[in-house]
């Protein structure tokens, strides 16, 4: 993955296919976007009662209908995910899509994903459990998408010979975004990342100010770059993607907006700032026309 200033989105996987699903994505690549990426969960917040299909079929019927848009997941989690199933898929994707899959990945939350699989009275993993089970699961993920064959045994985790052939297209393997704001996660990212992932600060999303997350995001770039010091590795390594809609800001508000948005970061040291496409009647609600050129115009009002 290179680094520069790149523009990418995320498109809910709340569209029908053949209902306005395909044509999205392909109007994201005619937009001239980076990449294009779905949530990965079972169902996720006031979306629950609506629409909401599979991020791997939806990124498997999106490849189909594209030929130059990176696609991926943002993000994937260990909460109702298994590396031996999860490596079959993104093999699959990868070759599907000519090597154009970028998977990302965290810890996972409390929503729907930590509770929809659990047995009536067992309780969903606790952030401790969580990080256990990530630090265990991207190393194990990291072997299947470069090994053709892989035996595990460790904690949360088993696999007896599982086969991976013939491996991703993208070489040693697809890239790994790391969503990641804590000590374990940033380790993991610093050595396993092509790139890093943040949303900001959410205690700041409703009662803070925009001077406010750049200064809680600034830290957590150093806490990065003091967790990769400590791998042995340049943190200018790793692509840095700041998924928006989390922080108090409003970028999508008007394009001078975003610029000035996309100028302030860029400048922390993001390498891609990813928007969401928008959802009418939603917190995710915006102006079509002001989308469309943030897309075209937008970044290069920084160059």
């Amino acid at each position: 993955m290179t680094s520069s200033r790149r523009l990418s989105t995320v498109i809910l996987p709340i569209h029908r296919w053949n209902d306005g699903g395909r044509a999205l994505w392909a109007r994201a690549e005619d937009l001239g976007f980076h990449a294009a990426y779905t949530y990965d969960h079972l169902a996720w917040r006031t979306f629950r009662d609506g629409p909401w299909f599979g991020a791997v079929p939806t990124l498997t019927a999106a490849a189909a209908a594209t030929e130059r848009l990176r696609l991926g997941t943002l993000v994937t989690s260990p909460n109702f995910r298994h590396p031996v199933t999860l490596a079959k898929d993104l093999i699959t994707l990868d070759d599907v899509s000519d090597g154009r899959i970028t998977l990302g990945i965290g810890a996972g939350g409390n929503g729907f994903d930590a509770t929809t699989l659990r047995r009536s009275g067992e309780e969903p993993w606790t952030p401790r459990e969580r990080a256990d089970h990530f630090e265990e699961f991207v190393p194990m993920l990291d072997r299947l998408l470069r090994e053709p064959s892989v035996t595990h045994e460790g904690r949360f985790y088993a696999a007896n010979e599982a086969r991976n052939i013939p491996g991703c297209v993208q070489r040693p393997r697809l890239p790994f975004a790391i969503a990641a704001t804590g000590p374990r996660g940033l380790e993991l990212a610093a050595r396993y990342g092509q790139a890093w992932v943040t949303t900001g600060d959410p205690k700041l999303f409703e009662a803070g100010t925009p001077e406010q997350s750049v200064a809680a995001i600034r830290g957590q770039i150093s806490r990065l770059g003091a967790a990769c010091e400590e791998a042995g590795r340049d943190v200018s390594e790793l692509d840095k993607i700041l998924l928006t809609g989390f922080t108090p800001d409003r970028p999508l508000q008007s394009f001078d907006a975003f610029v000035d948005f996309a100028g302030r970061h860029f400048e922390l040291g993001f390498t891609e700032i990813v928007v969401h496409w928008p959802v009418p009647d939603s917190g995710f609600a915006a102006d079509t026309e002001v989308f469309e050129r943030i897309a075209t115009e937008g970044t290069a009002q920084l160059a």
